[in-house]
């Protein structure tokens, strides 16, 4: 079985290594795109995933129809439905449910995860109630042990493109560079290029506030506000996400790399884009409520726009698109309403 090994910082696809036994946690459609390119690569994987009858058509036809239609996935994928199955015995525990519900189910994991696994992350957003990111979250509730052998993972990824094995690329970050490239060797193929990275906050905040410029940018397309407009919001949006990620200690070269920049341009123009699609709707004119009852999976811009919004005014940050979007979405702002109060601002030097 080919596998990959590091070898003097380098990636070789040739040689074999020791194979890591993996928990993906998760059944959405990054979740089985990961699994499926995990166990693709080599590792032993497991897939938990919560619906019973997706459970067994994995298991059975090696498809995902509910989340990942059309896609043939790796027969030594196995799925469960056990969260102690999934995760007894794996040294890498990757995250992949929705983060407003992220809390719920490290709580149930918790007690099964052993002492010295990996705790990866590959959802993107922060915690409503709390205003946390996930290694905050797991921090309170695995201990600060647990943050030594956190990695996010975030980046410019569709799900569907990386499970048709288009070539891609993503960031892996931790402030333990052993468990970083532990992830970016499990990951590493040559459809699928892994960076790793230091700084864990920035990486975590660009995922989270990238969808939130996404639901603006779909707004102004669906407003047919034209291709300026939409230069203009990503190139400010990226402004605003770099000034909280300034407050809370990230880098700022995090920001024009691919969790940053490289995130927010892809999430901002691309069809795949769930948040988007949502901003494009609303521009249109329908209301959040019946583009929600439409969609299977989470637009988790719609409730990071929030929990964005109120983490900027705890911190005394400028992001006045983070907040006409949270207007739009939580308060019934009209949409072109909002745009004409964004041109309207007080005129200032660029930064």
């Amino acid at each position: 079985m080919t596998r990959i090994m590091m070898t003097n910082d380098k990636i070789n696809f040739n040689s074999v290594a020791d194979i890591e036994r993996i928990a993906v946690i998760g059944g959405g459609s990054w979740g089985t795109a990961l699994a499926g390119r995990l166990a693709a690569n080599g590792n032993d994987t497991v897939l938990w995933a919560y619906e019973p009858e997706l459970v067994a058509e994995i298991n059975t036809s090696h498809t995902n129809s509910l989340y990942l239609p059309g896609i043939n996935l790796h027969p030594a994928l196995a799925c469960t439905g056990s969260l102690e199955e999934a995760t007894r015995g794996r040294n890498i525990i990757l995250l992949v449910t929705p983060v407003q519900v992220m809390r719920g189910v490290l709580k149930q994991l918790a007690p099964h995860i052993a002492p010295d696994a990996i705790i990866a992350n590959a959802s993107k957003g922060i915690e409503l109630e709390t205003l946390q990111t996930v290694s905050q979250i797991c921090g309170e509730l695995l201990g600060d042990d647990a943050l030594n052998r956190y990695v996010a993972l975030s980046g410019p990824t569709f799900a569907r493109e990386v499970a048709q094995e288009l070539p891609s690329l993503i960031v892996a970050a931790s402030r333990n560079p052993v468990a970083s490239g532990r992830v970016q060797a499990a990951f590493s193929c040559p459809c699928l290029r892994v960076y790793t990275n230091s700084d864990v906050v920035g990486v975590e905040l660009g995922g989270a506030v990238k969808n939130v410029i996404a639901i603006a940018a779909g707004i102004c397309d669906g407003l047919g506000f034209g291709h300026n407009a939409r230069a203009a919001l990503i190139t400010r949006g990226l402004a605003e996400m770099n000034r909280l990620g300034q407050a809370m200690g990230a880098q700022a070269a995090t920001f024009a790399g691919l969790a940053g920049m490289g995130d927010l341009v892809l999430t901002c123009t691309g069809d795949l884009s769930r948040n988007r699609t949502v901003g494009f709707k609303l521009g249109q004119g329908m209301t959040l409520t019946d583009i929600l009852a439409e969609m299977r999976m989470v637009a988790e811009g719609v409730k990071s726009a929030e929990s964005v919004y109120h983490l900027a005014r705890r911190l005394g940050v400028e992001m006045p698109i983070v907040e006409k979007t949270y207007q739009i979405l939580h308060e019934d702002k009209p949409a072109r309403q909002a745009v004409i109060e964004l041109m309207a601002r007080d005129l200032k030097a660029e930064g």
